[in-house]
């Protein structure tokens, strides 16, 4: 099986109004998935469909094997309980735009949480994986310290390293540079740029157009609830076929 995650015509819409117009996505083992577009377009909706943090209207996300919240039974989909949903969401590394750190935890606190409560894992195994994972991401002389003592770039480099602590078969970071403050956004992407070298699974909602450029092997871009372009990196963004593409590629590329 090569394939990680798949989406089949999946569809969302808030108060009426139809934000993912029926999207259908595939990345691949190792791959690095970069999605692009305009604020608006749908990008962050469409990857917590993927994890089910949103339900989809219709259509369904499929990771590593499984649709994601519902089970078939015969020709009917129906969805699971939370014990089971939570397994399979574990499986999804999330890092979030605002970190969302426990504010009482500190950094190794948080590190280790879900490896405790969700794997099982004793405080000594989870800690002893927690400190390499803090020190794989630069935060390992910050064990100890509290969120409210970490700079965005900082609290960003833990959220990765909480994430990873799950073993997930798939990373998913949602515009995980965005609330960072211009100078800080090179540590994180840093760090984003040693996974992708390491083979991990990666979908990444962006505007970084040069981490996508550098690191991603296919871009993705959505406009109003739809993908518009897919393809290799550098072809996409070098030469788009689709005129509102090279329009707001132009724009954020000015």
């Amino acid at each position: 099986m090569t394939v990680a995650v798949r989406t089949v015509g999946v569809r969302k819409a808030f108060s009426g109004h139809e934000v993912l117009k029926g999207i259908d996505l595939e990345v691949s083992y190792g791959e690095v998935l970069c999605i692009l577009g305009p604020s608006g377009s749908g990008k962050s909706t469409l990857l917590r469909c993927i994890n089910h943090l949103e339900m989809p209207d219709s259509g369904y996300a499929w990771v590593d094997g499984q649709i994601i919240g519902y089970e078939l039974r015969g020709k009917a989909l129906h969805e699971l309980p939370v014990r089971r949903l939570r397994a399979q969401q574990s499986q999804l590394g999330m890092v979030f735009q605002h970190f969302n750190l426990f504010a009482h935890r500190t950094v190794i606190g948080n590190v280790i949480e879900g490896p405790m409560l969700v794997r099982g894992q004793t405080r000594e195994a989870a800690t002893k994986r927690g400190m390499e994972l803090l020190d794989m991401v630069g935060m390992a002389a910050k064990a100890e310290a509290w969120p409210s003592q970490l700079s965005g770039g900082q609290k960003q480099r833990v959220a990765i390293a909480r994430a990873l602590a799950m073993e997930p078969r798939v990373m998913l970071f949602d515009e995980p540079t965005s609330a960072l403050d211009p100078e800080l956004v090179g540590e994180v992407l840093e760090v984003m740029k040693r996974l992708a070298a390491a083979g991990t699974t990666m979908i990444v909602v962006t505007h970084e157009i040069g981490f996508a450029r550098e690191v991603a092997d296919r871009v993705v871009v959505m406009i109003d609830g739809e993908i518009r372009e897919a393809g290799p990196a550098a072809q996409v963004l070098a030469n788009p076929s689709d005129p509102r593409v090279r329009t707001f590629l132009g724009r954020v590329l000015a």
